[in-house]
């Protein structure tokens, strides 16, 4: 036993002299075995290392923030996530096809890829890659964990910013074709969480990411907050979906400037965001300066369906929009509905061929703050081969202004002229291929594809939806140069089989 011990205190001796071996233990034969080869140091004054699974499946040491610093593989299985978790500059995260990471909702857990950092989470229609709550079946709930936060080294109008929701990440740079990684057949499931007002971690938030990143199928279901949300930026994206959320479907802020063919957004009726929920919202900046890059992405192929259409008896009340059993009850305020496409604070946002249903309000061009209606009158707004069905007015000029009137802002006041139509409608209507239509026009065919989903976006042979869409006056050449106006043609076959539209009782 003693020459046994000699070997084991001269193995700590050696220990000593590097950080990469930091426990042993010694079996009943004697053996030493290590247990941790990770490397130790600090970030920023946060513990740092280059393995962050803890405990055969946890990832992170637990602490509120833990920092990665190296390349690792997390294999198919099931994960639980805690803390924040940062993918630093260098660092790499790959995470194998078919894979489950449960976020712990003690610790608010989020994966944030900062500058230089990648992740890469490529999934395949078989077996998508999952972040989801950690609660069990029929108990999950909005904001039970963080969120998945990208950022990137992509042009941002403030030069450099911190990413919102609270993490240490700033995002910015000159790099337009900088890569944070890869989302591909991904869900998220029941994230964002309202750390404080106006700083939330969404469903997925990216922050200048560039188009060096591949995007594509991600279904973004329950967000406490906005489902996706882009601060500047270049990445283009594909196939994204927006299921349920609380706030915002699609939010873009800071000169985000990238594309992106093949959304679709659902709503629950009974859950809508004290802020005012919409389908876009689109912000240059804050306070509506004239910053560049500006806020300039392009949406093709986005279906937007609003709360109407998904219950006829919706009433956009205190008394209707209580969350029902989904409310988590974590201080997130309810509110109202509001509009398919809210543009506001100097943006320039376009969409093109796409369909938006059910909404209270269509369009609002909001010119509170910033030149918005002066950039549409100016060309810069483009609203081309848009259809519009089942909404409450075609437009609205000022936000949580639920009348088809002209609205002037004097010294930032709302002045209404209840004799003319707003400009919002005034500019839809104006632009080449838009429409406002009935369902019927539309043939669309109602029937359902997934248990609890309507379908009645889809538009059946003949529906004049299959051959409205048209790219012309579109610089970029990364679209898909589809006929077809909306998510979708005659089928939804880029749903099937990576999917979730009942996640609150999936058995994980």
């Amino acid at each position: 036993m003693q020459k046994n011990s000699f070997k084991v205190m001269a193995l700590i001796a050696v220990m000593g002299l590097t950080s990469s071996l930091t426990l042993i233990s010694c079996s009943d034969d004697n053996t030493v075995t290590t247990t941790d080869t990770r490397h130790w140091t600090t970030d920023g004054g946060l513990k740092a290392a280059d393995n962050l699974l803890f405990n055969d499946n946890q990832i992170g040491n637990g602490d509120k923030e833990f920092v990665f610093t190296g390349k690792q593989t997390l294999k198919k299985g099931t994960y639980l996530l805690k803390g924040w978790v940062y993918v630093a500059d260098g660092a790499e995260l790959t995470i194998e096809p078919g894979t489950i990471i449960k976020g712990d909702k003690q610790t608010m857990a989020a994966i944030i890829v900062e500058r230089g950092g990648k992740l890469i989470a490529q999934g395949t229609k078989d077996a998508p890659i999952v972040f989801t709550s950690n609660a069990p079946k029929g108990q999950r709930r909005p904001g039970d964990w963080g969120g998945l936060i990208l950022c990137g080294k992509a042009p941002h109008n403030a030069g450099q910013a911190q990413i919102e929701g609270g993490p240490r990440t700033k995002h910015g740079g000159n790099d337009a074709h900088d890569n944070s990684g890869v989302l591909s057949y991904v869900r998220v499931e029941f994230a964002g969480y309202p750390f404080a007002t106006d700083q939330e971690i969404n469903g997925v938030t990216f922050g200048s990411v560039g188009d060096g990143t591949k995007v594509d199928h991600v279904q973004v279901s329950y967000s406490n907050d906005d489902s996706y949300e882009w601060f500047g930026g270049t990445v283009n994206c594909k196939h994204l979906i927006a299921f349920n959320g609380w706030d915002d479907d699609f939010d873009t802020d800071n000169g985000f400037s990238g594309h992106v063919q093949y959304g679709l957004s659902v709503r629950d009726p009974r859950i809508a965001d004290k802020s005012q929920s919409n389908g876009f919202e689109s912000d240059n900046d804050a306070s509506g300066s004239t910053a560049t890059p500006t806020t300039s992405a392009v949406f093709s192929n986005m279906t937007f369906i609003g709360p109407k259409q998904i219950d006829s008896d919706f009433a956009n009340t205190a008394d209707y929009i209580t969350g029902g059993r989904l409310n988590p009850n974590n201080g997130s305020g309810l509110g109202k509905y509001q509009s398919a496409m809210q543009i506001r604070r100097g943006s320039r946002l376009n969409c093109i061929n796409s369909v938006a249903l059910g909404w209270p309000i269509g369009l609002i061009i909001d010119s509170e703050k910033g030149d918005t209606r002066e950039q549409a009158k100016a060309g810069n707004i483009r609203l081309q081969n848009v259809w519009f069905g089942n909404m409450g007015v075609t437009g609205s000029d000022a936000n949580k202004e639920y009348r088809d009137v002209l609205v002037n802002f004097v010294n930032k006041k709302p002045v209404a002229d209840e004799t003319q139509q707003s400009y919002s409608t005034t500019f839809f209507l104006a632009q080449n291929g838009n429409r406002v239509a009935t369902l019927s026009e539309m043939l669309l065919t109602g029937k359902s594809l997934f248990a609890g989903l309507r379908a009645d976006f889809l538009p059946a042979a003949g529906s004049p939806l299959l051959n409205a869409a048209s790219f012309d006056g579109v610089a970029s050449n990364w679209f898909d140069k589809v006929s077809y106006i909306g998510a979708f043609s005659t089928t939804a076959d880029w749903l099937q089989g990576w999917t979730n539209f009942d996640p609150e009782n999936t058995e994980y």
